[in-house]
């Protein structure tokens, strides 16, 4: 059985759409835990409703305490030997769990030999509006383990984007023997980046389905900006939960610390595009904690850093004169270029070229 967990906060415009598409899986023994966190809207009518028409749906109501604690009572209260999470302003496309649970059956013999089964998804660019527009994930072709089931340190391309805990599927054993919980944050708060790092880095056995089923809404840059400024330390606190995650593994692998010193330098440069850093000296001090956590050989190493923030960094930990290849940086540019153009179009592209030298300078704080 698999067990699909629905933490639910007033998601009421979405939420039929969501429930709908999990009532298309078939082929596969399925539970699904609708939970509503204290919803003020129709959201529990909603559940009410699919679970009496269909026996697979189980609702539980409890008082609002955030997306983790609301995943963590899923994962105590699931009947299923697999779980996964659907956000309930997403939807899946038909097959994605019996589909990932018969290749992991027909490649591995037995789908329980593995820790997490983990499958791309489409993006869903300007959601509901007339500019609507389905894209491919920006890892989609770059996961190429050496062998199959692997371990985080053979692809840790699956650490450097969003943290897309959603796309895949969990051995709930898995996540029990190795005390895997997600944090219990007020809200939302991002308790999908620490679990992100959790399980990729504690998992011993990971597959890959290259086929995208999982459709997510992506926020609207106005919805980011809103976060920004609400909360300007939240990313910075979710970047240091992953740190402390790392730490007590004991990683040191290059590979794996890379992509987590590319996302800190990503979430400072929404933060400060939007509230800046002078005037702030909360976020400085965020900054300046972060840096201090970051090996400093594999910040002036990464391409993806850009040099305008390369320099802030030197900056802040007082190296004077920093080698800062502009080179590399331009051939890693370029290269994120072609592979745009092929993996989502000329036109959303030369979107993305712009937003990104559009926003150069504020994001290292100029």
């Amino acid at each position: 059985m698999l067990t699909v967990i629905v933490p639910t906060y007033n998601a009421e415009p979405y939420l039929s759409q969501a429930m709908g598409s999990l009532l298309n899986e078939k082929n596969i023994e399925l539970e699904i835990l609708a939970i509503n966190d204290g919803s003020t809207d129709n959201s529990l009518a909603i559940m009410e409703d699919f679970a009496a028409r269909d026996s697979r749906v189980r609702v539980i109501d409890k008082a609002n305490q955030g997306y983790g604690a609301t995943c963590n009572l899923g994962i105590r209260e699931a009947k299923g030997d697999w779980i996964a999470i659907l956000e309930p302003d997403d939807w899946i496309e038909p097959g994605m769990y019996s589909d990932a649970l018969a290749f992991a059956k027909r490649e591995f013999g037995d789908p329980n030999k593995l820790d997490i089964i983990e499958t791309p998804y489409w993006i869903i660019r300007n959601p509901d509006t007339p500019q609507e527009v389905k894209l491919h994930c920006a890892y989609r072709g770059r996961i190429k383990p050496p062998r199959q089931p692997f371990t985080i340190h053979d692809a840790p391309h699956l650490l450097a984007h969003h943290p897309s805990i959603w796309s895949a599927v969990y051995r709930r054993d898995f996540l029990l023997q190795n005390n895997i919980w997600f944090k219990e944050i007020p809200g939302a708060g991002w308790a999908d980046n620490p679990f992100l790092v959790e399980t990729l880095c504690q998992a011993k056995a990971i597959a890959y389905w290259p086929k995208p089923y999982y459709c997510y809404r992506e926020e609207t840059p106005e919805k980011a900006a809103a976060l920004a400024k609400r909360d300007p330390l939240m990313p910075f606190n979710r970047w240091n939960d992953m740190v402390d995650i790392l730490e007590r593994l004991n990683v040191t692998d290059p590979a794996v610390w890379t992509p987590q010193i590319t996302r800190g330098f990503t979430y400072m440069g929404i933060m400060i595009e939007h509230t800046g850093i002078e005037g702030h000296p909360e976020i400085e001090r965020a900054i300046h904690k972060m840096f201090k956590r970051m090996p400093q050989e594999l910040v002036f190493a990464n391409p993806r850093v850009t040099p305008a923030a390369k320099k802030l960094y030197a900056e802040y930990m007082g190296i004077a004169n920093p080698k800062i290849s502009y080179g590399a940086y331009a051939k890693d540019l370029v290269g994120e270029g072609l592979y745009n153009v092929w993996n989502k179009g000329p036109k959303q592209t030369l979107k993305m070229i712009t937003s990104h030298f559009g926003s150069y300078n504020a994001r290292a704080g100029k």
